[in-house]
């Protein structure tokens, strides 16, 4: 078997070839395409590409114990582990092959598969401590998890410049953050990735009007689900549409991406403080009937003066899930978040980027730091919004090839940020505004 191996020295960061094609998401990581544009092992059979990366780190959380009674909301639960933990966050394996530029009729295909800590949490990200059925522990975390990011057919039509199709699984379109750490300016995921969706199973359309705006158009089961949206009791054959319109500058220094999601019923998105599903109202089996919709803005901008050495970039996001509750007390949540990026590239190996986040809600369900959601809002409970905010900064160090090293430090804090032995529907344990104080290595290698 012939093999080919073709490596560029990251510039950025160090998996451009890892993260997905043709979403969001990727258009999100823009300035990865800079690191390593070609980095893969060819196989026996032409056109097929493998690549992937092996990210490890060490984490210390300044706050809680060694035991895991202590979780800092909004994090992600890799990022969680209290005090000092050695951390596999995530072999990633991806196999491709993909279309050509041509616009003519043709097909390909894409399998990405995750193992480690992260992909334990990628399969349920419930917070162990304020979900009604909570997700895995800081003493029970398994580096052997399997996790299928996303595997799907390409199709393309050779329809106008070429209107290409998804089937099957793939990742979501919402959110400037990707599953791959190493594509992210930073090590630990933000407070907004956090609440959007990670997947989908359905088809995806894109299509590129021309060189400055393209869209997509899909149907999907829902967030995070291979089966279709019936996490409420009324048995609705439910979906999810999304859409996205996107624009690139003139010269390609700068994106703006728009991205919508509707869903007809409860999603499976089983973000860091929720029950079953996303909106974690729905625990003592009342009626429901329930939509979820998502609008979120991300943007970049390599300033042409900087000479590509400086990368600014924001995200947004706004949801609203409706739904009905055991009891009289109909339930509306609404979150809100906005987050700004910055990251400067001092030479070819040397780089500093920082992330400032703002995460809020009109009540408390979707972070359920105040007891069990469902029931405290009909027995007249908590229902003041939560107000979370983090401060992250990172330095990048690429000494090797294909070898990145970075350190972060990292700060949360804002309204019941610590929430320390607390269970859902019990209201005992210690709950505090933090702040939450956290710093961390990471070593990735990338092929």
């Amino acid at each position: 078997m012939k093999k080919k191996i073709q490596i560029t020295i990251a510039l950025f960061v160090a998996i451009t070839g890892v993260v997905f094609a043709d979403s969001a998401p990727e258009a999100s990581a823009q300035d990865t395409k800079k690191m390593v544009q070609n980095n893969f092992v060819e196989t026996a059979q032409k056109g097929i590409k493998l690549s992937g990366y092996v990210d490890t780190g060490y984490s210390y959380n300044f706050t809680g114990t060694s035991q895991g009674a202590s979780t800092v909301n909004g994090r992600f639960g890799s990022d969680t582990a209290q005090r000092g933990d050695f951390n596999l966050y995530a072999v990633k394996i991806a196999l491709e092959k993909a279309m050509s530029s041509e616009n003519k009729a043709q097909a390909g295909f894409r399998a990405d598969v995750m193992i480690g800590e992260d992909a334990t949490y990628f399969v349920n990200r419930t917070s162990p401590q304020t979900a009604v059925n909570g997700g895995p522990t800081n003493t029970d975390m398994n580096s052997n998890t399997l996790f299928l990011e996303q595997a799907y057919a390409s199709i393309r039509a050779p329809v106008g410049n070429g209107w290409d199709f998804k089937v099957g699984k793939f990742v979501s379109i919402l959110g400037y953050e990707v599953m791959e750490r190493p594509a992210n300016m930073n090590t630990t995921f933000g407070l907004i990735f956090n609440q959007l969706p990670l997947y989908y199973t359905g088809v995806l359309s894109s299509y590129k009007f021309d060189e400055y705006i393209d869209g997509k158009l899909g149907v999907v089961n829902g967030s995070n689900s291979d089966n279709n949206t019936t996490t409420n009791p009324n048995d609705a054959d439910g979906c999810a549409l999304l859409a996205a319109l996107n624009f690139t500058a003139p010269g390609g220094n700068a994106n703006w991406s728009n991205n919508f999601q509707y869903s007809t019923g409860y999603d499976n998105n089983t973000a860091t403080g929720t029950g079953n599903s996303s909106e974690g109202y729905n625990n003592n089996g009342g009626s429901v009937s329930a939509y979820t919709w998502y609008y979120n803005s991300w943007g970049n901008w390599a300033p042409k003066f900087a000479n590509d050495k400086l990368l600014l970039a924001f995200n947004t996001v706004w949801f609203v899930k409706t739904g009905n509750t055991t009891g009289p007390t109909t339930v509306n949540s609404s979150v809100y978040g906005a987050g700004a990026y910055a990251k400067y590239q001092f030479n070819d190996w040397f780089s500093l980027a920082s992330r400032g986040e703002y995460l809020g809600s009109n009540n408390d369900l979707k972070f359920g730091t105040q007891g069990n959601p469902s029931t405290s809002l009909n027995n007249g409970g908590h229902v003041t919004g939560t107000n979370l905010w983090e401060y992250t900064l990172t330095a990048g160090f690429n000494v090797i090839d294909n070898l990145l090293l970075r350190a972060e430090y990292r700060m949360d804090w804002g309204s019941n940020t610590v929430s320390n032995g607390h269970v859902a529907g019990n209201n005992s344990g210690a709950v505090s505004g933090g702040p939450a104080y956290y710093a961390g290595a990471e070593v990735v290698y990338s092929f």
